[in-house]
């Protein structure tokens, strides 16, 4: 199993934008093989290390290596970029194995 923390950073102002468009396309992959959980989250109101107003992050798992890499293919993330070009400032996306 793995496990992906994408950070996004909105350009500003864009930031409903980019969520609009992955709350969109989170029923479409969690049905993809290999998909254990996806989706968004946001800063905790009371959260020490806040990433910002202008952040989100992706909290995903997936069963392989193999699966991840067919996500990074398949159509909902292609039309995610797709819909959000313009509005991402930054990516960081950090593959991680459990401890």
């Amino acid at each position: 199993m793995l496990h992906v923390v994408a950070v996004i950073t909105a350009k500003p102002d864009q930031r409903a934008v980019i969520l609009r468009e992955l709350n969109a396309i989170v029923p479409l992959v969690r049905e993809e093989e290999g998909c254990i959980e996806y989706g968004p989250a946001l800063d905790h109101a009371d959260s020490p290390q806040p990433y910002g107003a202008d952040s989100l992050v992706v909290i995903e798992k997936w069963t392989s290596k193999a699966a991840l890499d067919r996500h990074l293919d398949a159509p909902p993330l292609r039309a995610f970029v797709a819909a959000t070009e313009g509005a991402v400032a930054g990516l960081a996306v950090h593959v991680l194995n459990p401890a």
